[in-house]
């Protein structure tokens, strides 16, 4: 088994998660802390990446499930299920900086993968990722997901989604088959 996997404990995220979780996700993503690991969007984005009124949106939802990851007892990681039909959306994946280039992520989203298989029988999982993160792309083509070309606008204006630090930001949809 991959060691990145051994102590891993997966969980639907609950209320009393909602701090740690907005915590986890800034800290991957935005500010000098998030420099420690590879999947900084300090460089690009200024401001906030989540809140806890949009992760508690997320685990309120019906369609949607936040899967949280715990190790010794603390939340490492988390990503956002969402069934969308024939197709599963994920999103909101964060893996804690100073755990990032260990491993973590591909079992997260191996497990991701197979909980949105097995409970939706969905048969592709999408994304949408900010089109310039050329290293972030390359990792999820690496884990058999294929660009798309589809692009759509980046909410400028909007800063509950960061304040943007350029003037080319959108999303492109990445999608992976889910084989049985």
């Amino acid at each position: 088994m991959d060691t990145a996997a051994t102590g891993l404990i997966f969980r639907d995220a609950s209320d009393a998660d909602v701090d740690e979780l907005v915590a986890l996700i800034e800290s991957a993503y935005r500010g000098d802390a998030s420099r420690v690991g590879w999947t900084t969007e300090a460089d690009i984005l200024e401001g906030q990446r989540t809140d806890p009124e949009g992760v508690r949106a997320v685990i309120k939802s019906p369609d949607s499930r936040l899967l949280t990851v715990e190790r010794e007892g603390r939340i490492v990681a988390c990503c956002q299920l969402e069934h969308r039909g024939d197709h599963a959306y994920f999103g909101m994946f964060a893996v804690s900086p100073r755990l990032q280039g260990a491993g973590f992520g591909k079992v997260i989203m191996a497990e991701a993968e197979r909980q949105a298989r097995e409970t939706w029988g969905v048969t592709e999982m999408h994304m949408t990722v900010i089109s310039v993160r050329d290293d972030l792309i390359a990792w999820y083509e690496r884990r058999g997901y294929r660009r798309t070309g589809r692009m759509t606008p980046f909410p400028y204006g909007d800063e509950r989604f960061g304040i943007p630090r350029r003037d080319d930001l959108q999303f492109e949809l990445l999608v992976k088959e889910l084989v049985r």
